[in-house]
């Protein structure tokens, strides 16, 4: 809850790959908030206050992924708005023409995107999406200690700085920073 609310406000991208790993662990403790207070909560270094706030927090999302029917997969729709949200703004920096080192970015990593998207079995999924996706795969990878080839790697590092792009345009655009209107 902490490192959300702090991850929110400060890196968009990074925010949304740490609630798809909450996901999984709720996931992982079979959405049984007792063994998840047991195993995270109670130990996490902050006051009874603050301890009751994760709980409630844990609780509610648990609560959240039996309503949206995403107990063994998927995505919160809270999540899924914020990927939405994203792609619009991506589209958004695109037509507007104001960004051109953000439109090379995407450019330079489209080749990429477009190798993945033949891996995929969703095809409308967009590209936003398909780069979350797979920086989530590559960290998944990591935990395992699987070994990732010199080309994945490749993949992996361009389409991080492209997200690292998307992110910092996010903030400026909810700072009101970035003016994407028309002139």
């Amino acid at each position: 809850m902490f490192i959300a609310g702090k991850l929110k406000k400060e890196n968009i991208s990074e925010y949304l790959l740490y609630m798809w790993q909450v996901e999984d662990l709720i996931r992982a403790f079979n959405l049984n908030i007792d063994v998840i207070n047991e195993r995270i909560i109670a130990s996490y270094p902050v006051s009874d206050d603050e301890r009751k706030k994760m709980y409630e927090w844990y609780e509610s999302l648990i609560e959240m992924m039996r309503i949206e029917n995403v107990q063994t997969d998927g995505h919160l729709q809270l999540n899924k708005n914020i990927i939405l949200e994203l792609d619009e703004l991506h589209s958004a920096i695109l037509r507007s023409g104001k960004d051109a080192g953000y439109a090379a970015k995407f450019y330079h990593v489209l080749p990429f995107i477009s190798q993945l998207r033949t891996q995929q079995d969703n095809v409308q999924i967009s590209d936003v999406e398909l780069c979350f996706n797979f920086q989530y795969g590559i960290m998944l990878l990591r935990m395992k200690k699987t070994e990732i080839t010199p080309e994945t790697l490749q993949a992996q590092t361009e389409i991080s700085k492209f997200m690292v792009l998307l992110a910092r345009n996010y903030q400026l655009y909810k700072s009101g920073e970035l003016d994407l209107e028309e002139e």
